[in-house]
């Protein structure tokens, strides 16, 4: 993978970029503006991050693997510690199927029924492989969802929810906060 150079970055016009990004020269940005991202954040070939009025916001120590999208006019928020996998799609903005409306882009919205909600994942969650999350969903501390499953409804805190659309199936384990712990004061005091 290549990656693109800090004075790349930073040309790109991101909100805010911290320390140690690595953005795959592969991957694909629209509304830079409003795309803030953190510190030792990872964005992996031919993702697309494609903010709307609401905004990017990108934790400390995130994932985003190949192939995967955040679209919409929605805000979207992966905290620290998310691990999105390859080809999850996370949406903020859905547009009207009921025929109601006209749909995509291309048409002025007076004519659509398209909605936007905020998207928030807490800190800790981890998204399997070819996962959809709807708008308006909020994946609370700790959550872990399992690979193709349809998010379309917030999942509670340190659940492990899988199926189209999930159901909780499992507790996580709550380990990794100690974890978070050691490897936080590692990183403040290195040897």
């Amino acid at each position: 993978m290549g990656l693109l150079s800090r004075e790349a970055i930073e040309q790109m016009g991101f909100a805010s970029v911290g320390n140690d990004v690595q953005i795959s020269d592969r991957a694909s940005f629209y509304g830079c503006a409003r795309v803030a991202l953190g510190s030792k954040v990872r964005i992996d070939d031919f993702c697309v991050l494609s903010a709307g009025a609401g905004g990017i916001c990108v934790g400390d120590y995130v994932h985003i693997a190949v192939y995967s999208s955040l679209i919409g006019a929605g805000a979207i928020t992966l905290s620290d510690f998310c691990n999105i996998s390859s080809r999850v799609s996370i949406y903020s903005s859905n547009d009207d199927y009921s025929g109601a409306a006209l749909t995509n882009p291309t048409v002025p919205s007076q004519y659509t029924g398209a909605t936007h909600a905020d998207v928030f994942l807490g800190r800790h969650v981890i998204v399997g492989s070819g996962s959809v999350i709807l708008p308006g969903v909020t994946l609370e501390d700790g959550v872990a969802v399992g690979a193709l499953s349809l998010v379309k409804s917030t999942c509670k805190a340190f659940g492990i929810y899988a199926g189209q659309p999930v159901v909780r199936i499992s507790e996580r384990k709550r380990d990794l906060l100690e974890l978070e712990h050691r490897f936080m004061a590692d990183q403040a005091h290195p040897t």
